[in-house]
């Protein structure tokens, strides 16, 4: 039987402070310094559920709710939301705050996927992941979705062989 672990034990928070280094010319954190943020919260919660080596397999949709500002504190929130063989589905949540005003928003979310592997680079088979919580149970559902999604995304998998993308593509059963 394939070990399993809590969803919430891979949780993981990552604080960082916008510096003007950070920043664009118009002050505000810079997409690449996100993303960079991003992988590496996202990379410490797939290690946690795996115990292993991960690498990056892909990233979803980034997009940008709110600009983030020079001095703002980000907080980085990310949790493994399913497990599949080797590979784990890292969702990230991202808030800037603007201390002194005490205003806070949510900035960014994505997806990112890893996948564990062994000290030669091999990939190696994780636990699977265990939802407790409503938002863990709406995640873990969802993720088959866009682990399809993903791979007819990046031809690696054919429209007509995404089951759970069906309804959103309307294909019928013998299509191609």
């Amino acid at each position: 039987m394939r070990k399993q672990k809590k969803v919430s034990e891979s949780y993981v928070i990552m604080t960082e402070l916008v510096l003007p280094n950070d920043t664009n010319t118009l002050h505000n954190l810079m997409g690449g310094k996100m993303m960079h943020w991003m992988d590496i919260v996202s990379a410490i919660a797939a290690q946690k559920h795996s115990n292993r080596i991960v690498v990056t397999a892909s990233v979803d949709n980034v997009s940008f709710a709110e600009s983030i500002k020079l001095g703002n504190v980000v907080t980085l929130e990310a949790k493994v939301t399913r497990a599949f063989s080797s590979s784990m589905e890292v969702h990230i949540v991202v808030y800037a705050e603007d201390i002194p005003s005490g205003k806070k928003v949510m900035s960014n979310q994505a997806f990112f996927t890893f996948v564990a592997v062994d000290q030669s680079g091999k990939a190696i088979d994780v636990p699977e992941a265990i939802p407790e919580t409503e938002e863990e149970i709406r995640l873990y559902d969802g993720a088959l979705r866009r682990r399809q999604l993903r791979l007819v995304l990046a031809g690696r998998m054919k429209p007509s062989e995404a089951n759970e993308l069906r309804s959103i593509f309307d294909l019928k059963e013998d299509a191609e």
